[in-house]
């Protein structure tokens, strides 16, 4: 088994039977609140929960994130997933494509998701540590080609690559290779962390660099860091590194409030989201979509991905209806208040957290 396939195999195990949620540092999302509508005007079954996220057409604002590929079980995931996305008009991402990269024969565990979805948002995924090599072109190109991708995300995983034992910790000229990615990219392409959030400084840099979006990915839920604490380790400092920087990150919350407010660029809110309600929270702060990725893992593999899908999805359609939201973009302009340590952090770097409470 290949390097890539073994560390791949490691992380839907550790996922899946160890506590890797964050432990401190949370979401954000519980100091934003909407804002209940007693009179709401509307009829719940007239909520349209319909968007369109890079010119494609979604029956609800949820991203099946990208989880994994590159093992058989990541195959029978994929699959699963992708199956779900199709039923519900859903956008999913698949894991990091490095292990077909290296080994072809692998490259089923991901194709499968477009064999099982051919009408859905489909993602690519690549770390950054791929695309900073000298054959960047070629991989962005068997990646794209891999599934009929639609989007092309390059992950930013410097935490994580900072903990892992075989991690590749040299970052040196990202935006300039990012910005030769996004020139020459077949696909629009959506720059996505894993778990520590982007802040507003290098969302600048990224639309400056011509991306198409960003994924938040912020702290709060899954901890990568923790991920690789878990793994078995050589005699080194990493698995100390590990727990050290367990809940290190912008709270996802926070870094979609600095991307929107700081750039035009399309954002996907995701790092946490757990309930319909976070979704409707994140589309109200301004965000084009919301992923999740561990609850669906996990459901995935319980054998309910259906019904916690369709219950997010409803629980979405209810807050609507609670604030008189037909459509998306009405969501979008619905009032909320931000209070507690998001509003407090939000203004001590630079942002009005009070404006969201204004709109009508």
């Amino acid at each position: 088994m290949f390097l890539t396939e073994t560390r791949k195999a490691d992380h839907i195990r550790i996922c899946l039977t160890e506590n890797v949620q964050a432990r401190r540092v949370t979401t954000g999302l519980e100091d934003v609140r909407l804002l209940h509508k007693a009179l709401p005007e509307i009829a719940r079954n007239e909520v349209d929960l319909g968007t369109s996220l890079f010119n494609h057409n979604l029956a609800a604002p949820l991203i099946i994130e990208a989880m994994t590929g590159g093992t058989r079980e990541a195959a029978q995931i994929n699959a699963a997933l992708a199956e779900a996305a199709e039923h519900f008009g859903l956008a999913m991402g698949v894991g990091s494509q490095r292990a077909a990269l290296e080994a072809p024969e692998l490259a089923y565990t991901y194709r499968i998701a477009r064999e099982r979805a051919p009408n859905v948002l489909l993602m690519a995924n690549l770390g950054l540590a791929q695309v900073l090599e000298e054959n960047w072109e070629e991989k962005v190109d068997r990646a794209i080609k891999m599934i009929d991708a639609d989007v092309l995300c390059i992950h930013l995983n410097a935490l994580q690559e900072a903990v892992q034992r075989e991690g590749n910790t040299d970052f040196k000229g990202a935006i300039a290779r990012l910005r030769a990615v996004a020139s020459t990219s077949s696909v629009p392409v959506v720059v996505k962390e894993t778990g520590a959030g982007i802040a507003s400084e290098e969302a600048r840099l990224l639309e400056e660099a011509k991306v198409a979006g960003i994924d938040i990915a912020g702290a709060g839920g899954t901890s990568w860091s923790a991920v690789e604490s878990y793994r078995p380790q050589e005699p080194t400092q990493r698995p100390i590194l590990g727990h050290e920087f367990w809940d290190w990150g912008i709270p996802t919350a926070v870094s979609t409030v600095e991307v929107l407010k700081s750039t035009q660029l399309t954002v996907i809110a995701s790092g946490g989201i757990r309930t319909g309600l976070d979704i409707a929270k994140t589309i109200a702060l301004g965000a084009a979509g919301a992923g999740l990725a561990l609850p669906l893992l996990k459901s995935t593999a319980e054998g309910h991905l259906l019904d916690v899908l369709q219950g997010l999805i409803e629980a979405l359609r209810t807050s609507m209806f609670l604030q008189g939201a037909r459509t998306i973009e009405d969501l979008k302009r619905c009032p909320l208040v931000i209070t507690g340590t998001t509003a407090e952090w939000l203004r001590v770097r630079g942002f009005r957290p009070e404006e969201y409470a204004r709109r009508s």
